[in-house]
């Protein structure tokens, strides 16, 4: 893995791309962020397994070679678009989290720009805190929320254009 800058572009995920972020295994503790294979997301019509969902809600991150990098769910809500973010495990932690989250509020901007952004961010996750921070997120709340794993503190984080 190079260490220069990395340039991201978002696209509309093809499934394709789906199907390659299913297989995708991060260390603990975030294997928490895993998906259910690609086989059962289709059957059970989940998420990006929908293909209308995945139209309509999900981008997928790539860089100047046009590699899948990470993806962006785009949810939107009253008067805010809600992102989910995740990035290949093997790219996180190497200091791209910036321009790869850059991207994906600018493609947010785009197609909301009338909505405030915000996301949602287990507390203990201190390094995608960071990065958010940086990329002009600010906490706002703290509550619970369940998991597949329990009830586990969450922070909102809200976009400050």
């Amino acid at each position: 893995m190079s260490s220069y800058p990395v340039t991201f572009y978002v696209v509309p995920m093809e499934a394709s791309h789906a199907e390659d972020i299913c297989g995708w295994e991060y260390r603990p503790p975030y294997n928490i962020y895993g998906w259910l294979p690609w086989e059962q997301m289709q059957a059970l019509g989940i998420e990006f397994g929908d293909p209308q969902l995945r139209t309509e809600q999900y981008v997928s991150v790539v860089d100047e070679e046009g590699d899948l990098c990470g993806f962006a769910q785009l949810f939107p809500m009253e008067g805010v678009v809600r992102l989910g973010i995740g990035m290949r495990p093997e790219l996180c932690g190497h200091g791209r989290g910036h321009s790869f989250m850059n991207a994906i509020v600018q493609a947010a901007l785009e197609r909301y720009p009338d909505r405030e952004i915000d996301l949602e961010v287990l507390t203990w996750n201190q390094r995608a805190i960071r990065t958010y921070q940086k990329c002009g997120f600010t906490i706002t709340d703290t509550y619970e929320r369940r998991t597949p794993s329990g009830d586990k503190p969450f922070y909102c984080m809200v976009y400050n254009k």
